[in-house]
């Protein structure tokens, strides 16, 4: 079977006519199967819904009980029948309950990445190479000039300004889903045992990654009242981007502006953000981490979607693979 007849990009996503399903659509369709639980990929009002048991329940939290008409959980590593088609979740390493997604039908089998990183995460399950026909890869940082330094050193630098500056607020932009705990696991893996501060948005998500098991130790609401900026001097306060540009965090005694994600590595984007001190921590893989990836599972064809597709395809090209763009559209960077 040629793959285009397995799966192809429609204007609401991914979709295989064979099982009647889309892949992460942008709109609402009657089955959808779900990558992971960020916002871009995971959205309400869908009929039938199939994603791993954290993904649903990151849905729910997010959306409400009624975020699809009916849910069916998948484990990772489980295979299934829809219609003739087989298809598999399997680790991505992206955020907790990430899956990339494997649709075989008639001797063809394609895997779709989701979004994904190779670096460990002590947040979530790390990713597994899925040998397939056609491998659909996100290129979120994908031009050679991404390499992501190490995630230690880069929190190395947050406890080294904390001991320099003890007068002062650290306050960590990171989003909400999956980078927030990812930064508090480091910390703790770092070393750093005292209670963090976090915006109530970071609330009811932190607290499902502890019901899972996760530990990110003691965690405290960042409130305070407006006339009050003693509390936290000296202290890690850890709260959604878009929170910078709010009253919150101004009421901060003398806070140091931190944001952590893979653009960091770009100082433009650092300094339009105000940001002081840049962590260039990401959920996605650099440059190098792609190649590998497509080298190791060393598929028939590459189809490159949502980011950086043209150098990555070009790559493809000068080491024999056949690849190409996918331009879907709808997709941004919430997990970075």
């Amino acid at each position: 079977m040629k793959p285009d007849a397995l799966l192809y990009p429609a204007p609401k996503g991914l979709y295989c006519q064979i099982g009647d399903f889309f892949i992460d659509p942008v709109q609402p369709v009657e089955r959808a199967l779900i990558t992971h639980g960020h916002s871009d990929h995971a959205r309400a009002g869908h009929g039938q819904v199939l994603a791993t048991r954290e993904t649903l329940d990151i849905m729910r939290i997010r959306y409400g009980d009624g975020f699809c008409g009916t849910s069916q959980s998948v484990e990772l590593g489980e295979r299934l029948t829809l219609d003739g088609v087989e298809v598999g979740f399997h680790p991505a390493g992206h955020v907790l309950g990430s899956a990339q997604i494997s649709v075989r039908a008639n001797g063809t089998r394609i895997v779709i990445s989701g979004d994904y990183k190779r670096r460990r995460d002590p947040t979530c399950a790390g990713f597994e190479p899925v040998a397939c026909d056609v491998f659909i890869t996100e290129a979120t940082f994908g031009l050679p000039v991404f390499h992501h330094p190490d995630d230690r050193a880069e929190t190395r630098k947050l406890l080294t300004s904390l001991t320099q500056f003890p007068e002062r607020t650290h306050v960590v932009g990171a989003y909400a889903l999956g980078k927030a705990q990812r930064v508090i696991a480091l910390l703790r893996e770092a070393g750093y045992h005292q209670p963090i501060f976090i915006h109530g948005a970071l609330q009811r998500l932190c607290d499902y990654y502890q019901s899972q098991g996760i530990d990110l130790g003691e965690l405290r609401p960042a409130t305070l009242a407006a006339d009050d900026k003693q509390d936290f001097r000296g202290t890690i306060v850890i709260g959604p981007p878009a929170a910078f540009a709010d009253r919150w965090s101004r009421r901060f005694a003398d806070p140091i502006a931190i944001f952590a994600s893979g653009w960091m590595l770009i100082r433009q984007r650092a300094k339009q953000r105000g940001v002081e001190l840049p962590l260039v921590i990401s959920d996605h893989c650099d440059w190098a981490e792609l190649t590998q990836t497509i080298t190791e599972i060393a598929p028939g064809e590459v189809w490159v979607t949502h980011g950086r597709e043209e150098a990555l395809v070009r790559w493809c090209e000068l080491q024999g693979i056949a690849a190409r763009p996918l331009h879907l559209v709808g997709y941004d960077d919430e997990g970075e």
